[in-house]
């Protein structure tokens, strides 16, 4: 692997620091050293196009064999680094997030679809200070300092896997509230299709597509929003971690103690698809709420990770247990056939773990020695051992052996390490360079943030903003006393005023916002800038050992490119007559071009926002007529409204006449003998009305009730009663006739009135209430009407054609 070397000094290089950092925390003094991010496996990179001047590039991908040391045009002091299938993102100590890879539907948080193969800044974030990250295939989410839960990508796959109730994808984080308001989030993981997170009450949310029972509510519906896991199992309990597969889910669970001491226990919970044995229960049954793994029951976990189909827990002792699948050897282990946990042994026995990551199909798992260890499947060199070929045990990194690794994190190919490093002097690191005494357990070893080389606590006791390796220039950084001083003497010879002026006015312009480190100008033109200024101070030399390096030229565009804004200002702004006595310094080319081109920018984006007013012009006005269209239709459906009340008290009134006419006639029928057959028949055809009324009332939708309701009663109540009077003779002289029943079809039964010719009269049809509903006797009489009616036709009658 290659050393991290400066262009201008040979003897400045990195060196992995000797003293263990685990997440446990070790106690040694690391909160200066950098760290740095090796990948290996299915890795990014920028291919030359075959052009003239070659200076245009594309992203591609490329298999990389051994750790590569993550190329990228800015100091990144990385804290945390997530890895998802097509992209990765990660947080430096300062809150930032960086992502590259692949971009598609905004899951990279840039705004734009461009495929970047170094680390680029979500500037949408530069107002909050993050603290982790996680990536899944189509999205991402971060969690701030704060609590809040941020989310982007693609959400078009109708599964709500962004956790904003919408099947929209959002290009750039978008904060998640609705059941999260109020709510401190400190941990997120992704999977595929869903994503959970954890709070700091230990409540455990999870949102995305719920098919197999993946989200763990006991069901296998979606959920658009985050939703609290709620189970009897899980009733009073403290979620600590989780972890998302493809269509399995993971959590350590803290259960209260049942020992003396009262120490709580942290158990192990899996649900989802049970697929390949991946929950650890023995079984390939679906598990819809989470699920404590009772093989495991005797041990306490400390992290998991998921797979495609393999889950892996640690023990707070440091031991590894995998459950799953067995294909390409990613359970470690030939003893198990992966149906219930088993601890991964060989070269682990005698080793503790202290960080695990999984990806599709391979493991990597990081020991207290700092040593890493890989094994499963080997395409694309993703176990990091120079080849392509699959591991069943785990195998140690040898190109790692010597280097400091913090963290490990695995993506769907590829695997990612971050590694500690201290910027030393190679002529000697035992000695300070500035009183030339000998480190010891009382003279502690720092780094000038300034110069590069070593110093005690003594000679390095100052600190400056700006120091050229800082990683954050907007925080004071530890220089040596050589370099305050001269940093001072600069201050006071007033070579430094501009800077200091323009530092002051956009800290007071952007609240609690952090200085931009970013590179924007090439390096040969920045090498320039960087000469011009330092030659008028002295320090040349010191500019011209640093001028090629990236991360010095990463370092000091903040400041330059504050100086020509403050030029072009100053030209803008300048009156018309100057003073006395002061003679304005003519600008270099390379501050002139800048000039030029940010002109020809602000003419351009003046043109694009006067197109843009005129598109809201245009929008208003259509905005106005449809809101009058809005009020017309208001109109009419108020008026509708109104008559359709009018048109339903007059049926109710009807009504209640009709209920009258029937309570009269069941008092007559009490009072008459029982061989007056008709009006008890009168009796009963009313009540069938009436039954019917209700009946059509409660089937029928509102539109038909009313049509049907005004054309009822468009009559008034003495002419219905009249018509249902005549119903009623016609009925009673009908029987007086002697009438008969002919069955016509199964099912259907027709009244027929022979007359005095002898001729059949038709009068009524029948249906049985077995074979036919009201629906389909209306149907079937519809379809069948004037069969019926050919059949027992009487031209010289046709009152009994309208009875019927």
């Amino acid at each position: 692997m290659q050393q991290r070397l400066s262009n201008g000094d040979a003897l400045r290089f990195s060196i992995s620091s000797v003293p263990s950092s685990s997440s446990q925390g070790s106690g040694q003094e690391d909160c200066e050293s950098l760290g740095d991010v090796y990948v290996w496996g299915e890795i990014w990179c920028d291919n030359k196009c075959d052009n003239t001047d070659g200076a245009n590039s594309f992203c591609s991908k490329t298999d990389a064999l051994f750790p590569k040391s993550l190329v990228s045009n800015f100091v990144l002091d990385v804290h945390q680094i997530a890895c998802g299938v097509n992209h990765a993102s990660l947080v430096t100590r300062q809150g930032e997030v960086f992502s590259w890879g692949e971009e598609s539907g905004g899951r990279l948080g840039f705004g734009s679809h461009v495929d970047v193969s170094k680390p680029q800044p979500v500037e949408f974030l530069s107002a909050s200070s993050v603290n982790n990250v996680a990536c899944g295939e189509y999205h991402t989410c971060a969690v701030s300092v704060s609590g809040d839960l941020f989310t982007w990508g693609d959400g078009t796959y109708n599964s709500g896997v962004l956790g904003h109730g919408t099947d929209v994808s959002h290009w750039i984080p978008k904060r998640v509230t609705g059941p999260l308001e109020g709510i401190e989030v400190i941990s997120v993981a992704c999977g595929t299709w869903h994503s959970a997170l954890v709070t700091s009450t230990g409540k455990l949310f999870t949102f995305g597509s719920g098919s197999f029972g993946v989200l763990g509510h006991g069901n296998r519906e979606n959920a658009p929003y985050p939703r609290e896991v709620q189970t009897l199992t899980l009733n009073g309990l403290k979620s600590i971690k989780v972890a998302c597969g493809v269509w399995h889910s993971a959590a350590i669970i803290e259960i209260p103690g049942q020992s003396s001491s009262n120490a709580a226990c942290r158990k192990l919970f899996t649900w989802g698809d049970g697929d390949k044995f991946r929950l650890g229960h023995g079984d390939k049954n679906v598990r819809l709420f989470p699920t404590l793994v009772k093989s495991l029951i005797d041990f306490n976990f400390q992290q998991i990770a998921c797979g495609h189909t393999i889950t892996i827990g640690l023990t707070t002792s440091g031991r590894v247990f995998t459950m799953g699948s067995t294909a390409h050897g990613q359970l470690g282990n030939h003893q198990t056939d992966g149906k219930l946990p088993f601890p991964v042994q060989n070269r682990l026995a005698n080793e503790i773990v202290e960080d695990i990551a999984c990806g599709s199909y391979h493991v990597a798992v990081l020991t207290s020695r700092s040593e890493v260890f890989t094994w499963g499947k080997g395409e694309n060199g993703r176990l990091g051992h120079g080849d392509t070929e699959d591991r069943k045990t785990p195998t140690l990194v040898e190109s790692l052996k010597d280097r400091h690794v913090k963290s490990i994190s695995c993506g769907s190919k590829f695997t990612a390490s971050v590694c500690i490093h201290k910027w030393v002097s190679g002529a000697d690191q035992s000695i300070c360079s500035g009183c030339r005494q000998a480190f010891g357990f009382t003279r502690k070893r720092h780094n000038c943030y300034n110069c590069g080389l070593v110093h005690c606590h003594a000679c390095s006791s100052n600190k400056i903003l700006r120091a050229i390796l800082a990683p954050a220039p907007s925080k004071p950084h530890r220089v040596c006393d050589s370099c305050f001083a001269k940093v001072k003497t600069a201050e006071s010879a007033g070579n430094q005023t501009i800077i200091r002026k323009e530092i002051a006015t956009s800290t007071r312009e952007r609240v609690e916002l952090r200085p931009s480190k970013y590179l924007f100008l090439p390096t040969k033109q920045l090498g320039k800038v960087v000469q011009t200024k330092h030659r008028k101070t002295g320090s040349l030399s010191q500019t011209k050992d640093i001028s090629g390096s990236s991360t010095v030229s990463s370092t000091l565009h903040g400041t330059l490119n504050q100086i020509v804004t403050s030029q072009t200002t100053t030209m803008n702004s300048r009156p018309a007559s100057p003073p006395i006595g002061r003679s304005s310094s003519p600008l270099s080319e390379s501050s002139q071009s800048s000039v030029d081109s940010l002109k020809k920018t602000n003419q351009l984006l003046n043109k694009e926002v006067l197109n843009l007013q005129g598109q809201v012009k245009s929008l208003k006005q259509k905005c106005e007529i449809h809101d009058a269209e809005c009020l017309k239709q208001e109109k009419k459906a108020k008026e509708s409204i109104s008559l359709a009340t009018k048109e339903s008290f007059k049926c109710n009134q009807v009504v209640q006449v009709v209920k009258s006419i029937a309570e009269q006639l069941k008092d007559i029928s009490k009072a008459i003998p029982s061989e007056a057959k008709d009006l008890l028949l009168m009796q009963e055809q009313a009540e069938t009305l009436l039954r019917t009324y209700s009946e059509m009332k409660m089937s029928r939708t509102d539109h038909q009730a009313i049509s049907e309701g005004s054309s009822f009663a468009d009559d008034n109540s003495a002419e219905s009663v009249s018509r249902f009077s005549q119903i009623a003779l016609l009925k009673s002289k009908s029987m007086k006739e002697g009438e008969f029943d002919e069955k016509f079809e199964p099912g259907v039964y027709v009244t027929l009135v022979r007359n005095q010719e002898g001729t059949k009269v038709f009068r009524r049809i029948r249906f049985s209430k077995k074979r036919f509903a009201e629906q389909q006797a209306e149907e079937w009489w519809k379809l069948n009407q004037e069969r019926v009616m050919k059949k027992y036709s009487n031209p010289s009658t046709d009152a009994p054609s309208s009875i019927s």
